[in-house]
């Protein structure tokens, strides 16, 4: 089976919840920007004074959570957002290298067509989102909340509820990182993890998430197929 339902406390009990609002997180859930991280990280660690990473070292980060990441490579704490500045920066210079994953502008069109509400969360700039995605699937996405701090996806999270109006157990947060369960969990909401973006799906699945999604197709027909109930 590719969708799990874990049955949480986020709202999406398997039994006949309505989502109306669904939430994205962007990079390695609709943007395919992992390799290019790879890729920039020998760069910015060498700048900031960071240990330096290598190849091997980089699937252990993917099955490890952001605390344990940042301890592992000895980035004290006021580094972190600085760090974390000057990748969004390099990623903007090289926007024209990253694409949205297969089918995104397909999962858009359909869920939007289903009536739902959609919604993006994600601590990346607002414009790389819409050099990435582009105003067709844009389009489709009432609101964007960008640019949040590195622990601050809950609080984006809960602000998307009060602009919708849509209460906790009718949200879903879809993201590919530890910390995005951590933030749904924060703001109340469904907490669904895919398995292709940037942690591991065994590292993912260790967290609990309420539901798992292996393949882009099945975020709709999970959804959708859920207002039906």
């Amino acid at each position: 089976m590719t969708t799990v339902d874990r049955g949480g406390d986020g709202g999406g009990d398997g039994a006949g919840a309505r989502w109306r609002l669904v939430i994205f997180d962007f990079d390695g859930t609709l943007a395919d920007s992992f390799p290019w991280l790879a890729g920039a990280l020998s760069a910015v660690a060498a700048r900031w004074g960071i240990r330096p990473i290598g190849p091997e070292e980089i699937e252990l980060l993917r099955q490890a959570g952001h605390r344990e990441i940042l301890r592992r490579l000895q980035v004290p704490s006021w580094k972190a957002p600085l760090v974390a500045r000057d990748l969004r920066r390099r990623m903007t210079a090289d926007i024209h290298h990253i694409r949205p994953f297969a089918d995104v502008d397909a999962l858009l069109r359909g869920l939007h067509g289903a009536g739902i509400e959609l919604a993006i969360a994600t601590s990346n700039s607002a414009d790389n989102v819409r050099a990435v995605l582009g105003p067709q699937a844009l389009r489709r996405v009432r609101h964007l909340e960008t640019g949040a701090s590195i622990h601050g996806k809950g609080a984006r999270l809960r602000r998307l509820l009060r602009r919708t109006g849509v209460p906790a157990a009718a949200a879903v947060y879809i993201g590919d990182e530890l910390r995005d369960i951590e933030a749904a969990r924060a703001a109340g909401v469904t907490a669904a993890a895919v398995t292709w973006g940037y942690n591991r799906a065994e590292a993912l699945r260790r967290a609990g998430p309420d539901l798992v999604f292996e393949r882009m197709e099945d975020i709709r027909a999970r959804l959708f197929a859920q207002r039906h109930v």
